[in-house]
């Protein structure tokens, strides 16, 4: 999906203990935190970028989650989510949330559908 919006540089992981070495090591304009990973789940892993020093900390999180019961969006945004998406993710709503944290800042990253 994040191919046929035009981001380019996409990086994925397969657990929360992968995602905060990736996102210590790199320099990334949003994470997109699915809710229930292995070994860390997502909650705690937005929790522990945001107690991170440095410019990590501050990284937009969207969570990616089918959890989407009164409450869960609340609980994301303590944990240190900006926001969140409900699964299936619908392509214009992740659009639109990209936008909305990302922005269009480099054009050669987003290409015109």
């Amino acid at each position: 999906m994040l191919e046929r919006l035009g981001y380019r540089n996409v990086h994925c992981v397969d657990n929360g203990s992968k995602a905060l070495d990736m996102v210590a090591e790199g320099s990334f304009d949003c994470v997109l935190m699915d809710v229930q990973m292995p070994v860390l789940d997502g909650v705690e892993t937005a929790r522990r970028i945001r107690g991170a020093d440095g410019v990590h900390a501050s990284v937009p999180i969207i969570a990616m989650t089918a959890h989407a019961m009164p409450g869960d969006r609340e609980r994301f945004l303590a944990a240190g989510m900006n926001d969140y998406i409900a699964k299936p993710v619908d392509l214009e709503a992740l659009r639109e949330k990209l936008e909305r944290f990302v922005g269009l800042r480099d054009e050669s990253l987003v290409l015109e559908p």
